[in-house]
């Protein structure tokens, strides 16, 4: 019982320290890079992309600086400002409500009349929009670069267009604002939408949300959170030089219309693209990034994260779980279930992200329900295999190694109680009782522990199974719990080889100056006998009972009256006299038996040696040399 309830507290405690690092990593996370946010960032990527493509407002078109456009014009970059001029015309001419340029204006450029061209072609835009930069130098002076004169009095509209890249350089918000002085900036992805929804610019701005068209709007630290409708390409997008060609009208003379059209760069010579949650190996154009943006302005579907607090709530609320999970017995529920259950709270996270574009911490909580039930049920695992094989060595000291093995395993106990044909051993040390009246129980204890042990080794040398120790008398059989076919001959073996032990034990105990000499009889009958667990509900043993397991005692008695250390029945002669010699001593009849049993005296081997031949007590049985032999 107590070890019952350390290990419970063992597995509490273990549960606990799982909740107490992942809860440390989580709040870690909002200061510093951690394992946690890495793979949480990858599982929303994940989540957008099984959510998969989204259909677009329809009211954004992309004008390419492209590749195609590039080969075209012959242009090296910037462009002429004349020529952006044209292409800026002929989106008007497309009857475009908002023009985005996505080029810095903050210097003039090289081409003679070209800023007034630009500048004549934006202002005849029902709205334009354009960027500024707010910089920071390595002094850490921070500066504001405005686009010149003539584009600041054509313009209706500018802002910031920072892109943010996580820790794993995917592009997944924009930095909504940026304040420099006394005045915010704020991203032109909200100029446009404001000029598009002909709204009053955004508003409050805090790391943490901003007041757009009289909404609160969700921020990440500062950042939107671009809810992306799709990988590169996902909105319509010409090349420039196809639209000041007049190519884009002639096909579709709506390409444009009450549209917001944003001009930039999508060739990735000018190394404005972005790994996004939908690729990382296809990057995608800065424009479409803001294109992104905007729609996501324009629709109010605003992505959201929990704050930090849920993570935590919802760590331990999964330690609980776990800890419950933990304490079903049956390892295939407990998967089960586990299984079970984090795939439910896996849907569970989609769901809500698909329907409410919220994340939901997914990765903490899962780590924490995954490592809280395997961890402590591995731990169980591993203190019930520890505890069998404690169980198992303790009991391998009563019986034998097979026998524990059957009790651990088996499902029916009363299985085990079976007739069964065998061969067993009875063995007896001749005069011990006169020899211990003359030495002190620690004597005893000294000669009878190493013979004892001796003995036993050899009997499960060979497969046999201890049945008990009477004393200094040991009864053993062959054929159970493990069946052989050749239990016979195992018997045999044992018998020789405990003879041999004896005499080991006999020169070791010369060396130690205990100069004792002692005598064993051995019996072994073959037949059938009852095998099985016998006894009360307190205590049973493994043992065998029946008219052949008698006989084989009565034979160990024989070998006084012989004077013969082994002695075998008929039943054993029969299966062993291929590989063994006997001799027929007599023809007796037993106590217990009615009619006269034939009994063989043990002779050895077949072509043995003379030396390793066994010999009559008061001999000795092998040479010096050979019981040194284990």
């Amino acid at each position: 019982m107590n070890q019952s309830r350390a290990t419970s507290r063992f597995r509490v405690i273990l549960i606990i320290i799982i909740a107490v690092v992942l809860m440390a990593l989580e709040v870690a996370s909002n200061v510093v890079s951690t394992p946690i946010e890495s793979l949480e960032l990858g599982t929303r990527d994940t989540l957008m992309r099984l959510r998969g493509v989204q259909p677009t407002s329809g009211n954004i078109v992309i004008v390419a600086i492209d590749d195609k456009s590039f080969q075209w014009t012959k242009y090296e970059w910037p462009w002429p400002r004349a020529y952006l001029a044209q292409i800026v015309n002929a989106v008007n001419q497309g009857g475009a409500r908002v023009v985005g340029l996505d080029i810095l204006l903050t210097e003039a450029g090289k081409d003679e009349g070209g800023d007034a061209a630009l500048a004549q072609a934006l202002s005849e835009s029902p709205s334009s929009v354009s960027v500024l930069l707010i910089s920071n130098d390595q002094q850490g002076t921070i500066s504001l670069s405005l686009p010149i004169d003539p584009y600041r009095k054509s313009l209706k509209s500018m802002g910031i267009t920072f892109i943010n890249q996580d820790k794993d350089a995917i592009t997944r918000s924009i930095q909504a604002y940026d304040p420099y002085g006394d005045q915010v900036y704020y991203n032109w992805a909200f100029q446009v939408a404001s000029q598009y929804l002909k709204v009053s610019s955004s508003s409050n701005a805090n790391p943490n949300s901003l007041i757009f068209n009289g909404r609160q709007l969700p921020l990440r630290n500062g950042s939107l959170l671009v809810n992306y409708h799709g990988p590169t390409a996902t909105y319509p997008t010409y090349s420039a030089y196809q639209v000041v060609l007049g190519d884009v009208l002639k096909e579709n003379p709506n390409a444009f219309k009450n549209k917001i059209v944003l001009i930039g760069s999508t060739t990735i010579t000018l190394h404005d693209v972005y790994p996004t949650p939908f690729s990382a190996q296809q990057p995608m154009p800065g424009v479409e990034i803001v294109a992104n943006a905007v729609d996501t302005i324009l629709s109010g579907n605003y992505l959201r994260e929990t704050p930090p607090w849920v993570a935590l709530l919802i760590i331990l609320v999964m330690a609980i779980l776990a800890s419950l999970i933990a304490r079903i017995q049956r390892p295939s529920i407990t998967i089960l279930v586990l299984a079970i259950s984090m795939v439910l709270y896996a849907v569970i996270t989609y769901f809500v992200f698909l329907g409410k574009g919220l994340y939901i911490p997914t990765v903490a909580p899962q780590l924490m329900l995954f490592l809280g039930v395997v961890l402590p049920t591995l731990e169980q695992s591993v203190s019930q295999e520890m505890e069998k094989r404690r169980v198992r060595n303790l009991f391998s000291r009563f019986i034998s190694p097979q026998m524990v093995d059957q009790l651990i395993e088996t499902q029916d106990i009363n299985s085990l109680n079976k007739r069964a044909n065998v061969s067993v051993l009875f063995s007896d040390i001749r005069g011990f009782t006169t020899l211990s009246e003359k030495m002190s129980p620690e004597e005893v204890v000294s000669v009878l522990n190493p013979y004892l042990e001796a003995m036993t080794k050899a009997i499960e040398k060979f497969g046999g199974t201890v049945d008990k120790y009477e004393g200094d008398a040991i009864v053993a059989f062959f054929g159970e719990p493990v069946v052989h076919e050749d239990h016979a001959l195992r018997a045999v073996r044992t018998a020789v080889e405990m003879h041999k032990a004896l005499a080991v034990l006999h020169l070791q105990w010369e060396k130690q100056g205990r100069p004792f000499r002692i005598e064993i009889g051995i019996g072994i009958n073959s037949g059938d006998v009852f095998v099985g667990l016998l006894g009360s509900a307190q205590r049973m043993n493994y043992t065998i009972i029946g008219d052949n397991a008698n006989l084989a005692s009565r034979l160990q008695d024989l070998t006084k009256t012989y004077q013969w250390p082994i002695l075998i029945s008929e039943s054993t002669y029969d299966q062993v006299k291929d590989e063994f010699e006997a001799e027929l001593a007599d023809s007796v009849v037993v106590k217990g038996k009615s009619e006269a049993v034939k009994v063989y005296k043990l002779i050895g081997r077949r072509n043995a040696f003379e030396s390793e031949r066994i010999q009559p007590w008061g001999t000795q049985a092998i040479n010096k040399n050979q019981s040194q032999q284990p």
